[in-house]
């Protein structure tokens, strides 16, 4: 049986709930988890909470520790982490807080097919997805870049794919930092990470890495949703991957350096998983360049995956994709550390804001959110489980006074891979979405079982927690029809 935690959790209002900074010796500051009532006892359930107590002893660390609705357990961090450190006041950069998948994130792709006339096709369309986008643990795809490439992959990110006519530039102006996170410098990834990642840019990978073809099945704000080019019965393709296995070398690499930085730089940890560097320490500023270059990795992996699903959309609707509206609404990481501008004790600060299973959710006016969205506001992509739903949303202005301008990233885990597989088989679990109308397909044994809806929270009860709690606003709910996964 898993530990339950046990420490103090204090209500603050409705949405938000503290673990006061007393509760253990060396917390710098609060721990705020954002949660309803309901979603607050599943959380109680297991340790999570604890790592956000952990993460509270941070050198450098702002305002508070704090987690999302989707929160579970990770590795360091909670998944559903987010905390900003001032480098300035010796503010530490941890991969803990980033995660071992770099840059896994989210991308909703447009088409102007309606769910009437995908539905007759869906079988074939979800069969030839599976068969033509590479898909399962550590497997390669069609496309191979030599060390050399793979190392100017990371430097330019999906600009270099996209000058091989693999996406168009347009596509760059809908991707976070339009793909690019400056400052990368792929020298500082080692060559068994770049070997890692060479044959695997353009794969699904595994785990709760997925391939949807959704229907659009609920507008809530029709000035946002029009914004974005969506629509009721609108069919769309929602691409959840990241860094692949360069991603995981690299977070593995310089845990093992980080190892000795706490006694070195004169700081306790009550984690050996929250293995830090300050940000502006040579062992810092190497893990900030090298996780860049993985980031601006991982966004060439899901513009190369997108283009993959343009082809096969291309070849079942037999229209080019420029014809069946295939346009990229919008590609947002959820595993990553960036240096942003916040207002923090009324003052403008850079930190270092370490989203771990978090999103980026900017509100409108933001320098940083596209031009096309700028008067509505970022475009925030959450999936859920493949029986239920997956939401748009759009940043809103209280994310930059409560949390670092972050919002959650999906349903969260409520069972184990293994209490999962224990519930349901893979045939059982296939059969109950055909059932709901949705076509499901996994290349590995237990796939299915282990990402089955009751596996996770219900992403509706999530979505409610941020949308109450001002972090980002409801826009449009979608659901299910085909599905892909590792």
């Amino acid at each position: 049986m898993k530990a339950a935690y046990a420490g103090p959790l204090e209500r603050v209002d409705a949405t938000r709930w503290r673990i006061p900074r007393d509760y253990k010796a060396g917390m710098r500051v609060d721990g705020i988890i954002f949660a309803s009532d309901a979603l607050i006892e599943s959380i109680r359930a297991d340790m999570a909470p604890e790592q956000v107590a952990n993460v509270a002893f941070l050198p450098g660390i702002q305002l508070a520790s704090l987690a999302m609705p989707d929160i579970h357990w990770g590795y360091g961090f909670c998944i559903g982490g987010v905390c900003a450190t001032d480098p300035s006041e010796g503010g530490v950069i941890s991969p803990g807080g980033v995660g071992y998948d770099i840059n896994c994130g989210v991308r909703l792709v447009k088409t102007n097919l309606m769910y009437q006339e995908v539905q007759p096709r869906l079988r074939e369309l979800v069969r030839r997805l599976f068969q033509s986008i590479p898909a399962g643990v550590g497997r390669g795809g069609k496309y191979r870049f030599d060390l050399q490439e793979t190392r100017r992959l990371m430097a330019e990110g999906p600009r270099f794919v996209i000058e091989r006519d693999l996406g168009v530039p347009e596509d760059l102006l809908h991707t976070e930092a339009q793909g690019r996170i400056d400052g990368a410098d792929p020298d500082e990834v080692s060559d068994h990470a770049v070997r890692r990642g060479s044959e695997q840019c353009g794969t699904l990978g595994s785990g709760n890495h997925f391939l949807e073809v959704q229907v659009v099945d609920a507008i809530f704000d029709e000035t946002v949703a029009q914004a974005f080019g969506l629509e009721q019965n609108q069919v769309c393709v929602m691409i959840h991957s990241g860094s692949r296995g360069l991603g995981y070398q690299v977070c593995d690499d310089y845990l093992a350096l980080f190892r000795g930085c706490p006694s070195k730089y004169g700081f306790t940890l009550p984690d050996r998983q929250l293995a830090c560097a300050p940000a502006e320490s040579p062992e810092g500023k190497r893990y900030i360049a090298a996780m860049r270059a993985a980031a601006n990795f991982g966004f060439c992996n899901r513009q190369l995956l997108m283009h993959q699903a343009r082809e096969v959309f291309a070849e079942v609707f037999g229209r080019s994709w420029q014809d069946l509206g295939m346009e990229l609404l919008y590609d947002v990481a959820h595993n990553i550390a960036k240096l942003e501008e916040h207002i923090i004790d009324g003052k403008p600060k850079r930190v270092w804001v370490h989203r771990k299973g978090a999103t980026r959710a900017f509100p409108a006016g933001h320098p940083e959110v596209p031009e096309a969205f700028r008067h509505v506001g970022q475009p925030v992509i959450i999936p859920g489980d493949m029986g239920r739903a997956s939401w748009v949303l759009v940043g809103s202005a209280g994310s930059m006074s409560k949390s670092f301008g972050s919002t959650c990233h999906g349903a969260g885990r409520a069972l184990s891979r293994t209490a999962a597989k224990a519930v349901a088989s893979d045939r059982v679990v296939e059969k109950q979405l055909e059932a709901q109308g949705i076509i499901a397909m996994a290349t590995s044994r237990g796939g299915l079982a282990e990402e089955q809806p009751q596996a996770y929270k219900d992403v509706d009860a999530v979505v409610e927690v941020v949308h109450q709690a001002d972090l980002s606003r409801k826009v449009a709910r979608l659901r299910p029809i085909g599905v892909i996964k590792g």
